[in-house]
């Protein structure tokens, strides 16, 4: 028996010629592929300019393995968190952020980890497996859904910060970001998206051979290798002079904005210290802007949040040393939906 292709996986000139024969008429293809991308159909019953016969046809010879809502949880600030239900049983997380600006989508790239950092809820799971770009891309479309249902607006922003580490998955993510950014698809801006990465040097090199045009995000957290390497083992293989360096020809190749990441964890990184390590990293690379994030608890993990003084002592040393620095307050903690805490939790 031959096994049946995913229609998505095929490209508009290869839909074409299956309906040529098929003996189709070739607009017919067009409608199915506008189907599949710009009205983000579920299934081939929804394609309803598409008689019953060609819908049933589709059905016998193609998949159309759509990812599913499983449950969504709702926050007191208003951020949404979706369990995401996949064909083959697996579960990722996706997070609509709103504020009165932006309307931001927070999506996952892998089933799973397999980095292990030790502050991230997502790094103690297994990696299952990829997630496909159509899977990736059906997450934006449905937060997108969710964003116009409840405020009326759509997406404005998407961060690849979900689970999973994006530039181990690398051609999925990008087919998906060309999906996500085509007038056939969403037409979102890449300028509108930013790639979150724990720091895999190598990859950060590929993006900026391949051009890419989003954002470029570094999970820093700690700005000294003995520290970096206890609390992301990545860090023993790409450390932070190799990092610095790819940065700097990623920026070179692509001008896109480059941020930094840094969880602020109590008696670990949170002092003038490490301050003083952060800025000596932050001189060395063109770097947009400095989210320093609040950290928040997760089972199995001994980090604790610093107190509010040692919090804005840091702030206060990067503000008078001119480094663009913001203070990120976590979203949808009262969910389990704030950063790294996704871990398929109902």
């Amino acid at each position: 028996m031959t096994r049946k292709q995913n229609i998505r996986h095929l490209s508009l000139p290869q839909i074409q010629e299956v309906f040529a024969n098929m003996g189709e008429k070739p607009f017919r293809a067009k409608q199915v592929y506008e189907w599949l991308w710009l009205k983000q159909a579920r299934d081939f019953e929804s394609m309803s300019n598409l008689s019953k016969p060609l819908r049933a046809s589709l059905e016998e010879n193609f998949t159309f393995p759509a990812i599913k809502v499983d449950t969504t949880q709702h926050s007191s600030d208003g951020t949404i968190k979706s369990r995401f239900k996949l064909h083959d049983g697996h579960f990722v997380e996706g997070v609509l952020i709103p504020t009165s600006t932006r309307q931001t989508a927070c999506v996952s790239s892998q089933v799973g980890c397999s980095l292990s950092c030790k502050f991230c809820a997502t790094g103690f799971m297994d990696r299952k497996r990829n997630l496909d770009f159509d899977e990736i891309f059906d997450q934006v479309a449905l937060i997108n859904k969710q964003a116009i249902e409840s405020s009326g607006k759509k997406l404005t922003n998407i961060v690849f910060m979900g689970m999973g580490e994006p530039l181990l998955n690398y051609k999925n993510v990008l087919h998906a970001i060309e999906r996500i950014t085509s007038p056939e698809g969403l037409a979102m801006s890449p300028k509108r998206i930013t790639v979150s990465t724990a720091g895999v040097a190598k990859m950060i090199h590929q993006l900026g051979e391949d051009k890419v045009r989003f954002n470029l995000a570094l999970s820093l957290h700690a700005a000294n290798d003995q520290k970096r390497t206890q609390i992301m083992p990545i860090n023993e293989t790409n450390n932070l002079k190799v990092l610095v360096e790819e940065l700097n020809y990623f920026y070179k190749a692509t001008g896109n904005e480059i941020s930094f990441e840094y969880i602020l964890f109590k008696d670990f990184n949170d002092t003038v210290k490490d301050a003083e390590e952060l800025i000596k990293i932050y001189r060395q690379v063109p770097v947009d802007l400095i989210n320093i994030i609040e950290y928040n608890q997760i089972d199995g993990a001994r980090f604790q949040k610093p107190s509010e003084e040692a919090t804005e002592a840091f702030m206060e040393y990067l503000g008078k040393h001119k480094v663009n620095a913001r203070l990120r307050r976590s979203r949808g903690k009262d969910i389990d939906a704030a950063c790294g805490q996704l871990a398929n939790k109902a």
